[in-house]
C-alpha cells in the first residue's frame, strides 16, 4: 500500500504588533505649499500704498482730535482766563476760578466720555510701523494728569493769600507747565515723523502748552 500523502497546514504569516504606518500622500504637501504661497501673495497684494496710509493717518488724527479737543480747548480757555487775571483784571477772578474748576475736571477720563473712549483707541494696522500707540498714551497723560494739574495749580496761584503762598504756588505751576509742554513736544514729534513718512499735511490736533 502506498503511504497517505501528508499535507502541510497553510502558512499564515505572523501578525505584526503595533500601529500601521500611514504615509502622507505627496499631494497633501503640494496643497500646503500652494496654500502658503497664496497667503503670501494675498498679504503682498493688500499692502497699503503710501497714499492709503496718508489717508489713514489723516483719519487717525481726526479721531485723536475728537477724543482730546474738549480737554485741550478747555485748557486753552483756562490759560486765557488765568492770564487775564494775572494781567490785573481782578474783576474776572470769580469767573476765572469757575472756568478753571470746570475745565480741570473735564481733563479727567472719568468726567469726559470722549476722552475715556479714546483711552481704548486702536490704531489701524496700516500705520503699525509708527509708534502711534505711544503717542496715544502720551495724549492721555497730557490731559490726565498734566493738564488737570496745570489748571489746579493756576487756581492755587489765584487763591494764594500771601506773597509767600503765591510764590510757592507759582513755582509748582511752572513745573507743571514744563511737564505738560514736554509731553506735547514728544507727541508732536511722533505725529510729524509719521506725516513726513507718508507725505501727509493733515492738521495736527491742538494741544496748548
Amino acid at each position: 500500500m502506498d503511504s497517505p500523502t501528508k499535507t502541510e497546514p497553510p502558512f499564515v504569516p505572523l501578525r505584526h504588533t503595533g500601529w500601521a504606518t500611514h504615509r502622507t500622500p505627496l499631494w497633501v504637501f503640494a496643497a500646503v505649499i500652494v496654500l502658503i504661497g497664496g497667503v503670501v501673495v494675498v498679504s503682498l497684494s493688500h499692502k497699503p500704498s503710501t497714499a492709503q496710509r496718508a489717508g489713514d493717518l489723516s483719519g487717525y488724527l481726526k479721531d485723536v482730535n475728537a477724543g482730546i479737543e474738549s480737554c485741550a480747548g478747555g485748557t486753552r480757555d483756562s490759560m486765557t482766563a488765568f492770564n487775564k487775571v494775572q494781567a490785573g483784571d481782578k474783576a474776572d477772578l470769580s469767573a476765572a476760578l469757575g472756568i478753571l474748576a470746570y475745565n480741570a475736571q473735564n481733563c479727567s477720563p472719568a468726567n469726559n466720555e470722549p476722552l475715556s473712549d479714546f483711552a481704548a483707541y486702536q490704531v489701524t494696522e496700516s500705520l503699525a510701523q509708527f509708534p502711534l500707540d505711544k503717542a496715544d498714551n502720551d495724549v492721555i497723560t497730557w490731559a490726565f494728569p498734566d493738564a488737570l494739574n496745570v489748571q489746579q495749580d493756576m487756581t492755587a496761584v489765584l487763591k494764594a493769600g500771601t506773597p509767600a503762598q503765591r510764590a510757592t504756588a507759582q513755582e509748582t505751576l511752572t513745573a507743571a507747565l514744563a511737564a505738560m509742554d514736554a509731553q506735547r513736544t514728544a507727541i508732536y514729534g511722533i505725529w510729524r515723523n509719521a506725516e513726513k513718512s507718508v507725505g501727509s499735511s493733515a492738521a495736527l490736533p491742538f494741544l496748548p502748552a
